[in-house]
């Protein structure tokens, strides 16, 4: 059901319960403008400010696997840089090849979300980097002493330690360790033709894209999938219209954040996910059960929007989500050499 309600020259369309929002007499751009905001250079947090000490110790631990229960576990496992911070397995793998619950989100602009993760069990990315130490199917750490042991038996981490936290007495701690791995993350900005497109370039976008564009606002899609990530700003349930295991062929059934909260209404909702570099971060959903982009695209019409999406929709949506796709930052690309020790 659609309600449209004016406002001062503008107007809003309420389309099963997310909301988009039109200027009045508006060309294409205006539509943009007013639904989507340009990516920032980096993500900042009040909490842990970032320095190029921190990041370049943050990147390191992002890749070091000698912290983990069995020493082959790292957020690189997971997200792999020139994959768009992805792994391109339906499912993580982590510690003792234990398969995890959900496909692994891309950490790409990861920052700027509500939260972390599928069901929004983890605040930051600072909050994530800590928790997956003692994640069951990341680090697979008991405590966090036995990860502040793993840390400081790597020698070579003290001074780096020291030089990113010069405040504190003794540096080598699980909070420093998220906290740079966070500032190392929040650098990971990917700004696209899309990107170019809101600041004022409107020959940025092929004919192809801009066609996407309109399509992807005018039929709802920005309604939950709008912003400056694309998404990854709400918790929606999926499957308005129906079960969605049975569009997406999953092999079991998630309850999205239910199991989080044991609230009713939070059955079957997952975050939003955002749309950014989407082109790049196969396979889809939070169960990695479709391949392609366009068929993710037709069961999103079919399953949020009660719509059938024809081949011309779904193939302009998709040259749309293209645009999307920026650039891997050149300061993330190489693998940094790690400290010696243990």
């Amino acid at each position: 059901m659609k309600y449209r309600i004016l406002l001062s020259g503008a107007f809003v369309i309420i389309l099963i319960g997310v909301t988009i929002l039109f200027a009045a007499g508006s060309d294409l751009h205006e539509q943009a403008v007013a639904n989507f905001s340009p990516l920032p250079e980096s993500i900042l947090s009040k909490d842990s400010p970032i320095t190029p000490e921190k990041v370049t110790l943050g990147k390191m631990l992002f890749y070091d696997t000698r912290i983990s229960v069995d020493r082959t576990v790292s957020c690189f496992k997971c997200h792999w840089i020139n994959l768009y911070g992805t792994d391109g397995l339906r499912k993580a793998i982590g510690n003792h090849y234990r398969i995890n619950p959900r496909n692994a989100p891309t950490v790409f602009n990861a920052a700027g979300q509500i939260s972390q993760h599928w069901v929004g069990n983890r605040t930051t990315v600072e909050d994530q980097a800590k928790k997956a130490l003692l994640g069951a199917g990341s680090y697979g750490l008991a405590s966090y002493e036995d990860a502040k042991k793993n840390l400081k038996a790597i020698t070579g981490y003290d001074a780096l330690f020291r030089e990113a936290f010069p405040q504190d007495t003794a540096p080598v701690s699980v909070d420093n360790f998220a906290s740079a791995i966070g500032a190392f993350e929040r650098t990971l900005v990917t700004p696209s033709d899309f990107d170019a497109y809101l600041k004022g370039d409107t020959t940025a976008l092929s004919p192809e894209a801009k066609a996407g564009l309109k399509t992807f606002i005018g039929i709802g899609c920005v309604g939950c999938h709008g912003g400056t990530y694309v998404g990854g700003e709400q918790y929606q349930k999926f499957g308005l219209t129906g079960p969605y295991w049975k569009a997406t062929g999953s092999e079991s059934i998630d309850s999205g954040r239910y199991v989080i909260t044991h609230d009713e209404s939070d059955l079957y909702k997952f975050k939003v996910p955002m749309l950014r570099n989407v082109a790049m971060t196969s396979p889809y959903f939070h169960d990695g059960s479709v391949d392609s982009l366009v068929d993710a695209i037709r069961i999103m019409g079919t399953l949020q929007l009660d719509m059938t999406l024809d081949a011309s929709q779904t193939e302009a949506i998709a040259a749309f989500l293209k645009s999307l796709t920026g650039d891997i930052p050149e300061t993330a690309r190489a693998v940094p050499a790690l400290p010696p020790g243990e």
